[in-house]
């Protein structure tokens, strides 16, 4: 199966290369529905959709395959059938990972460490506070980011990351729900407050809770957008 789709350009910026620009588009399209599981993801017809050659848009299909989005049938690639339960399980994983970055974040973040956590804090207060999805999106990621480093343990935070790649078509979509913005930050203050008190256990309790809270928001999301 294949759709015909109308020519969308992409624009690069300094925080995405041209084929995640071309992954997230697809992963958004996949998440809400638009591209339906079993649809062939031509390489010739994407490159001439989005106006690039054909390399970006087979490091895209590699991503979205990689992150369990699409599979690979015979020679080409196609999207992936996608299962909530999986999804939620995907999160799951994730709550658990999050909550033990924050806990030795909390024990183990040096002062710099600590300031930086805090100054990327303060920046997507900016951004929430002018609806700058995108860019509290890009915040939020090197917020989850500097608490991973900060846990001190690199098999932990490799896995934090390979968990959150999993989950991050799902994810982005929680911040196109009304005020979501707004209660992230929310959740973010609590883990911040802990992990500068060094409170390990509040840490890991509050971000677990985060993480839950982003679960629900992103399928709510996608369930919605399905529906439209």
């Amino acid at each position: 199966m294949s759709i015909a789709s109308p020519i969308v350009p992409i624009i690069d910026d300094e925080s995405a290369t041209r084929a995640e620009s071309i992954r997230r588009r697809l992963a958004d399209e996949i998440i809400t529905g638009r591209l339906q599981p079993g649809t062939r993801l031509d390489e010739v017809g994407t490159a001439e959709r989005f106006a690039v050659s054909r390399t970006p848009v087979r490091e895209a299909l590699n991503q979205l395959v990689g992150i369990g989005l699409a599979q690979r049938q015979g020679r080409g690639v196609v999207v992936a059938v996608m299962a909530p339960a999986v999804v939620g399980e995907a999160f799951e994983l994730m709550a658990d990972l999050e909550a033990l970055c924050a806990h030795y974040a909390a024990r183990r973040m040096t002062p710099l460490e600590r300031r930086l956590l805090a100054e990327i804090h303060e920046r997507s207060c900016q951004a929430m506070r002018f609806g700058a999805r995108e860019d509290y999106d890009a915040l939020n990621t090197e917020f989850h980011a500097a608490i991973y480093r900060g846990s001190h343990n690199r098999p932990l935070e490799e896995a934090a990351h390979a968990a959150r790649r999993r989950v991050a078509p799902y994810r982005t979509g929680q911040f196109n729900v009304s005020g979501r913005l707004a209660r992230s930050f929310g959740e973010h203050a609590l883990v911040v407050e802990a992990i500068q008190r060094g409170e390990a256990a509040k840490a890991a309790a509050h971000m677990r809770a985060h993480v839950r809270t982003v679960s629900d928001a992103s399928l709510a999301y996608v369930a919605e957008a399905r529906a439209r």
